[in-house]
């Protein structure tokens, strides 16, 4: 069975929650779908003041796992455009994998949340899919045959590049049911390239 690791941080639930509906796709493409994220890093009294959701259930990802599995679709935040610190001082652990080759030929992908429309959602899935091509992976988007990424009736997230939602500046918006189609459908897509390349 294809198995495919949905590795997100999310600091108020945004990317938890669209990591979910990623996990789900990939469970609709027959793949086993597991969730973890990365370690917090900033300090437990100052993310509570601050409001961060720190009751997530998802466990801690290691460096070392992430060669066991098929695929990788990373969830982050946007932080001035890029991804935020926790999953780069994750991602920057990997150079022993990259050293040995570990991920070459593994499919990759990205989902991203930011505030407003235009907070730097592609320029985080695109620095983000750099890290990948980085390693050696194979690279996958959301593709246009998503249709809910082609609609200006409502304000929405979604590019080609991957999945996205908009959370507002207070974080007060979650994200609206056609971003987490898109994350389902980009789940389904990753799990169904995996499977074929795995084969």
């Amino acid at each position: 069975m294809t198995k495919v690791l949905v590795l997100y941080y999310s600091s108020y639930g945004h990317i938890e929650r669209m990591a979910g509906a990623i996990a789900e796709g990939v469970r609709e493409a027959g793949a086993e779908a597991v969730i973890k994220r990365v370690p917090e890093l900033v300090p437990e009294e100052v993310a509570r003041k601050s409001g961060f959701k720190l009751d997530q259930p998802a466990p801690i990802a290691s460096v070392d796992e992430l060669a066991g599995y098929d695929a990788i679709i990373i969830g982050t935040p946007t932080r001035f455009g890029n991804m935020a610190a926790q999953m780069k001082n994750f991602l920057d652990q990997t150079g022993g994998l990259w050293a040995q080759g570990k991920l070459i030929g593994k499919v990759g992908s990205v989902f991203t949340s930011t505030a407003s429309q235009h907070g730097g959602q592609e320029t985080t899935l695109t620095t983000t899919q750099i890290v990948l091509l980085h390693h050696g992976m194979v690279v996958v988007g959301l593709p246009y045959s998503f249709a809910g990424q082609m609609g200006v009736k409502e304000v929405t997230g979604g590019s080609p590049y991957g999945a996205t939602t908009i959370a507002d500046g207070d974080g007060s918006r979650q994200p609206s049911e056609n971003e987490l189609a898109g994350a389902r459908y980009q789940g389904r897509h990753v799990a169904q390239i995996a499977g074929k390349l795995a084969a």
